[in-house]
């Protein structure tokens, strides 16, 4: 019942026209596209695909860490709706019949939790601290008497200091583990992996260690997202067998914009890899501008038959 149910609203997605508010700004949208082996789409004599019936299935959403009424308040059918046009852009038809539907497109969406950064943190200023005492100690006060040449470089070691500035360092590599932990989550979430692996390992000094410190910068920022995931419905549906067949990642920073403002743009621009296997991430600007009606003007009365 539950599946018809999904199955059962699957037209009406098509059926409503709506305003477009694409935000005005230009910003860096990430899409990344997986498929299986098994699942290769069909073209028709013209080139375009074939249709692929489809229902939805939602996924659930992620919150941010701070209340975002341009995300919150939308819920899974607001979603969906944005989502349909685009999927038919690609020929995936919504589908009202589980003996033609193809695939089950479960829908996920959200924001990504920025970690906090350890050297931003008190732990890490307390550390500061007792590491700046124990130099100021290590270098004070006059040098023990030694015959040795390098008698002029000691200082009596400060064991009290030492232990109070190892709390806080192990304090710090605790966070700085969990920031890590954090950091592969949202590399997973957003489909950043080619990028992750490609800078991974100790480049400094080259130019990998600047693509690092881009991935850091950009996945350590709030994101919005939306993740698809279409599994092979037939499949699911008479042998209760769960096969992925293809997914599609895309994201775009949260700073200076609005979700339910910008997802029409975002999923328009990632349709053209729905279904489609990027071989990585697909990472470059997109204009996301605004779409103006004009006045709604009467055209006069007809009268009713």
């Amino acid at each position: 019942m539950k599946i018809l149910l999904i199955l059962g609203f699957g037209l009406s997605l098509l059926g409503t026209a709506r305003a477009i508010d694409f935000g005005g700004a230009n910003d860096i949208t990430a899409v990344s596209g997986r498929t299986s082996k098994d699942y290769i789409r069909t073209r028709l004599p013209d080139g375009s695909f074939a249709a692929e019936p489809y229902a939805f299935g939602k996924g659930g959403s992620w919150s941010g860490a701070m209340a975002d009424a341009s995300i919150d308040k939308l819920n899974f059918l607001d979603v969906a709706h944005t989502i349909a046009p685009p999927l038919a852009s690609q020929n995936y038809i919504p589908s009202r019949d589980p003996k033609t539907t193809k695939l089950l497109i479960m829908v996920y969406w959200g924001t990504t939790h920025a970690p906090e950064h350890a050297s931003s943190t008190a732990v890490y200023e307390r550390f500061q601290d007792s590491e700046a005492a124990l130099v100021n100690f290590n270098n004070s006060g006059p040098p023990p008497a030694s015959t040795s040449t390098n008698a002029g470089l000691l200082r009596p070691h400060n064991l009290a200091a030492e232990s109070e500035a190892d709390g806080p360092l192990a304090a710090a590599a605790a966070e700085n583990r969990m920031r890590d932990q954090a950091d592969f989550l949202n590399v997973k979430m957003l489909g950043y992996d080619s990028w992750w692996e490609a800078s991974s390992g100790d480049f400094r000094g080259t130019a990998r260690e600047t693509q690092r410190k881009d991935l850091l910068e950009e996945i350590e920022d709030d994101r919005y997202f939306v993740v698809l995931m279409a599994y092979d419905f037939p499949l699911l549906w008479k042998e209760k067998k769960h096969k992925l067949l293809w997914e599609t990642r895309f994201s775009i920073r949260q700073h200076h914009h609005d979700f339910d403002k910008d997802l029409p743009a975002m999923a328009q621009y990632a349709a053209q890899y729905f279904g489609q296997d990027t071989h990585g991430l697909v990472h470059k600007p997109i204009k996301l501008g605004h779409v103006d009606i004009g006045e709604v003007k009467s055209l006069g009365e007809v009268p009713a038959k």
